[in-house]
């Protein structure tokens, strides 16, 4: 398949009822630029176009017109499985990220042993300062070091990303709130020293007691946090 032939395939696979429930949750997006495609048939045809030919000529194709191509992309570029592969595409796509969704999409299957170096590549989308490049750099900090590779330093690159945007500034506060349920002892002093912007504190003390993860005796102590 063509690039031109996976969009047409994908607009053979639009819902128009799921194409306005996206419309809502991105109210950045373009509705007209969202086709409708259900998660699990766009995973589908992740798999069928992996390692071929056309998923290369497709991943290549940049801009795409609609956000459903952008959430293919963005599956294909977590299904490499060469880091120096995926970073090359990553420095292709990011630019055109143009939303939260995909943006949040992005997990490549490549980062999971957090290979040498990656954290440099970090430092640099945060510091890049293009919203949804930031926001990428912030969520790998969220989804690969966290736990296992954990260093108290990595708060303190997350909170530098904080600024006037409000999605760089959301994942932000997820990445605290989260932080708070796995590295609790590294955490908390961040809220109750007030390190971070009003806006992020807060809502990272709504995300963290809204929070299954986080245990009752600190979502009371966070409670007592809050700051008006």
């Amino acid at each position: 398949m063509s690039a031109e032939a996976i969009s047409a395939r994908l607009r053979a696979l639009a819902d128009e009822e799921y194409r306005a429930f996206q419309a809502g949750l991105i109210p950045t997006l373009d509705p007209h630029r969202i086709i409708g495609v259900r998660m699990p048939k766009l995973r589908a045809l992740e798999r069928e176009l992996r390692g071929t030919a056309e998923a290369a000529d497709f991943m290549s194709t940049l801009p795409h017109e609609y956000y459903d191509e952008n959430c293919l992309h963005g599956l294909l570029v977590n299904s490499l499985r060469g880091y120096e592969q995926t970073l090359a595409e990553l420095e292709r796509f990011l630019p055109w990220v143009d939303n939260w969704a995909v943006c949040d999409l992005l997990r490549p299957a490549s980062f999971k042993k957090r290979p040498d170096g990656l954290l440099d590549e970090v430092k640099g989308w945060i510091a890049g300062g293009e919203t949804y490049t930031v926001r990428f750099g912030i969520g790998v900090l969220l989804n690969f070091y966290l736990g296992e590779g954990f260093e108290p330093d990595l708060l303190e690159l997350a909170a530098s990303a904080c600024c006037d945007e409000y999605y760089v500034n959301m994942m932000a506060a997820w990445y605290f709130a989260t932080a708070l349920a796995k590295q609790p002892e590294a955490a908390l002093p961040w809220l109750t020293g007030r390190r971070l912007p009003r806006w992020v504190h807060n809502k990272t003390i709504r995300k963290a007691v809204e929070s299954y993860r986080v245990p009752e005796e600190l979502k009371l102590l966070l409670r007592g946090l809050r700051e008006r």
